[in-house]
């Protein structure tokens, strides 16, 4: 006796719950971080610097790098301009109506060397979190640099969820970091940097911005 196949071409197939991404690389990167990289090696050379997620390394105060001058005041221009075009990417997605939305932003700036690094974290109390790259540091595999890890926030999906054996799929991807290079992705998201392995200075410059009013 034959079975007769089931037609699931009229089967609907979609995600939910997704989780965006954003990259984008800045068309000014190669003088921005040229400027950016002078300052941002002065001011550490001044300050000690402050302990947060970084282990080793150097992490600036919090703000809106105000010691970088007006290359600074740049790149917090193109945080804002990527912060909008993601939100407008978002809402339209969900049909909904494209408002001018005000953003707190905070940045700092990590100069991580070699061993150093980032352990896991979130970013609370914000709507996007991002990093943008002036320098990854020379690393010793070029291939893969020392690289940002994200993890999937949604802690039943990434353990129990074809998590495993050959049909596993992805808890995580990776980012090489290059300069000019800017990321983008939701606060919610756990992320980390491995410990550097490169002859110089990997200098990202990490920042949080909160829709207000928050949430």
């Amino acid at each position: 006796m034959s079975v007769a196949m089931s037609d699931f071409s009229k089967t609907r197939y979609t995600n939910i719950f997704t989780t965006p991404l954003i990259t984008h690389t800045w068309e000014d990167g190669p003088e921005l971080n040229a400027l950016l990289r002078e300052r941002i090696l002065a001011h550490e050379a001044q300050n000690r610097g402050i302990a947060k997620s970084n282990h080793g390394g150097w992490h600036s105060e919090t703000g809106q790098l105000e010691f970088c001058g007006d290359p600074g005041r740049r790149l917090v221009d193109h945080m804002h301009a990527l912060a909008d075009e993601a939100t407008r990417h978002v809402l339209a997605e969900h049909h909904k109506e494209i408002p001018s939305i005000p953003w707190t932003l905070s940045a700092w700036v990590n100069v991580n060397r070699t061993g150093d690094f980032n352990s896991v974290h979130v970013h609370p109390g914000s709507t996007w979190s991002g990093t943008y790259y002036v320098d990854a540091g020379d690393p010793v595999d070029p291939d893969k640099g020392t690289q940002l890890h994200l993890l999937d926030p949604c802690q039943g999906r990434s353990t129990t969820f074809f998590s495993g054996g050959e049909c596993s799929v992805p808890a995580s991807i990776y980012i090489r970091p290059k300069p000019g290079l800017m990321v983008l992705f939701p606060s919610y998201v756990p992320h980390l940097v491995f410990p550097h392995k490169g002859n110089g200075a990997r200098i990202s410059i990490a920042f949080n911005l909160r829709k207000e009013p928050f949430p």
